[in-house]
């Protein structure tokens, strides 16, 4: 049984402590710097907020890109499509 790892994360200068698997730990670290340049990005074009803000347009902005990419990896309409193929194949066959 594989150990859980503690770590700190820094997200927008405020460090989290979390326990997590080992094989977690670059993609949670890989997210925690994607979410830091975007908050910096939002502070250096937007002077006159503050890292709330800046935090929820990065959340905002992340989950978007993830909603679009599981509306691009829908199969179902492909398993649609080959179910008539296949129900077509086996009229075919059956009229053999």
């Amino acid at each position: 049984m594989d150990e859980k790892l503690s770590i700190r994360v820094n997200v927008a200068d405020r460090f989290y402590p979390l326990k997590i698997d080992r094989s977690q730990e670059e993609v949670i670290r890989k997210a925690a710097k994607m979410i830091n340049e975007k908050v910096l990005q939002y502070k250096q074009r937007y002077k006159d907020k503050d890292t709330q803000d800046f935090l929820a347009m990065a959340s905002l902005q992340y989950v978007i890109k993830v909603i679009e990419a599981e509306n691009k990896t829908d199969v179902s309409p492909v398993f649609e499509e080959i179910e008539a193929m296949e129900q077509e194949l086996r009229e075919f066959l059956d009229k053999e």
